[in-house]
């Protein structure tokens, strides 16, 4: 038999996904949220985020582009409330269990460690969401000197659903143009948001699922190839990614910049001019007149991206966010609070 507070969180969830759906599908980025708003509540607050993401960095620096990457699933989906966070549990499965986040997202765990240290600081102050957007500004600050302000003050959500996850939220990596083009366009962001936020593919890694049939089956016939990627680095890419890993749960990855693999730098739009990208979702940048001219002058100058990369991260954590006493600050982010 399943603990009660596991029935009453189900419960919970069902209700006010039911009574919210309609009601925050089309709300604009919040106006409301501020800079050092923790500042007298708990005035350490990102202090402490950050060391836990220099200490989960230093173990692993794959966890940048995972948070980072965390961050934007989590604003695409109801917004930027932490539902991204909460586990699945009996009767009814959560956003992170979506084939899009499982079993490719990485970084629970340093949120759980910063959220920790903050509920023995400051319990019940800071909410998980905004821990989330903290850890991802200072990813990308650790991991490519991307440095930026937060804006404050998300409360988090009681709601978190699987089957919302692709639905017309976060973009496939199949995507073309136009689709993503609208993607975030339903969320206030535009198309150069888009370009500008899609450089963070410089950094980490793609599952082979995610593109085998881009390079094993692209018309439907099996042994035919994408005629938009470069012909050695598609032979590169079979070698690594052959047509047994055409599977979500198979482990097999490889970079998603294939020349600067750990260097949070600009060389992600070098690699879309020349054709060197895995996924369907960053070639398709030059299919449009407009997004491959954002994509070459991104590529032409890289302090010019970093400074957008910093303002379009601040306006994406300010989508549909929860604030004032709406939703709740979890104690523990993986599950709402049952009291």
């Amino acid at each position: 038999m399943s603990p009660p507070w596991l029935a009453f969180c189900a419960a919970v969830l069902l209700a006010v996904a039911a009574s919210s759906t309609l009601a925050r599908a089309s709300y604009p980025p919040s106006t409301s949220l501020k800079v050092g708003f923790y500042e007298h509540s708990c005035p350490q607050a990102e202090d402490i985020v950050r060391e836990a993401v220099r200490r989960a960095l230093a173990r692993n620096p794959g966890f940048a582009p995972g948070l980072i990457r965390m961050h934007f699933h989590d604003c695409f989906v109801r917004g930027c409330d932490g539902s991204v966070l909460i586990n699945s549990i009996p009767g009814n499965t959560a956003e992170k269990d979506s084939v899009a986040n499982n079993p490719s997202m990485r970084g629970f765990e340093v949120i759980d460690d910063a959220k920790a240290a903050l509920e023995a600081t400051c319990p019940r102050t800071v909410s998980c969401a905004d821990v989330l957007t903290f850890a991802a500004r200072d990813s990308a600050s650790l991991a490519g000197g991307i440095n930026y302000k937060v804006p404050a003050g998300r409360r988090d959500g009681r709601v978190s659903l699987s089957d919302e996850v692709l639905d017309n939220n976060v973009p496939g990596p199949a995507d073309k143009v136009e689709e993503l083009v609208a993607s975030f366009r339903r969320k206030g962001l535009s198309a150069d948001d888009m370009v500008t936020l899609s450089g963070a593919h410089t950094i980490g890694r793609s599952h082979c699922s995610s593109f085998t049939q881009r390079i094993h089956n692209f018309t439907g016939k099996v042994g035919t190839t994408d005629p938009s990627i470069e012909p050695y680095y598609a032979a590169d890419l079979k070698r690594q990614c052959p047509m047994s890993t055409d599977d979500i749960n198979d482990p097999t990855v490889v970079p998603l910049d294939v020349v600067t693999p750990r260097e949070f730098d600009n060389q992600y739009y070098k690699n879309v001019l020349a054709h060197k990208v895995p996924l369907t979702s960053d070639q398709t940048l030059l299919t449009s007149r407009r997004t491959a001219a954002i994509v070459k002058s991104l590529a032409a100058k890289e302090r010019a991206w970093k400074a957008k990369f910093a303002a379009a991260m601040v306006k994406m954590g300010k989508v549909h966010v929860l604030t004032g006493d709406e939703g709740e600050i979890r104690e523990k982010c993986f599950v709402i609070n049952h009291h």
